[in-house]
């Protein structure tokens, strides 16, 4: 068993500056893609990429076929005693969520993102 750390989630989570994205949330809503469109979004388990947005686009897959954090979540529960996180890299924005229990995926940190 993987002995890792629950990091305290963010309190107070900025606004997104990008005006085409959407404002980050506490959580990751189930039906939420794994993506940010422009930009990058990867699911790791313990530091390892599991899902990669950009390897997804280099493959062909549209959006229909980008990972859901359902989709993470089911990984995640076959292993639960595992670090997993969720990080998106965007445009003047970045989060990772990171999984603290069954279906909650929290903000634990924002960045700068990109550009």
């Amino acid at each position: 068993m993987t002995k890792w750390t629950r990091v305290k989630p963010l309190e107070k989570l900025n606004p997104n500056p990008c005006v085409h994205c959407p404002d980050p949330t506490p959580e990751l809503r189930m039906d939420r893609k794994i993506a940010v469109g422009f930009g990058s979004a990867t699911l790791t388990c313990d530091g390892r990429i599991i899902y990669d947005e950009n390897e997804a686009v280099r493959n062909g897959d549209d959006w229909d076929e980008f990972m859901t954090v359902k989709e993470a979540e089911i990984k995640a529960t076959i292993s639960p005693n595992h670090d997993w996180r969720i990080t998106l890299h965007g445009p003047l924005h970045g989060e990772t969520y990171q999984r603290q229990g069954k279906d909650k995926w929290v903000c634990i940190e924002q960045n700068d993102g990109f550009a």
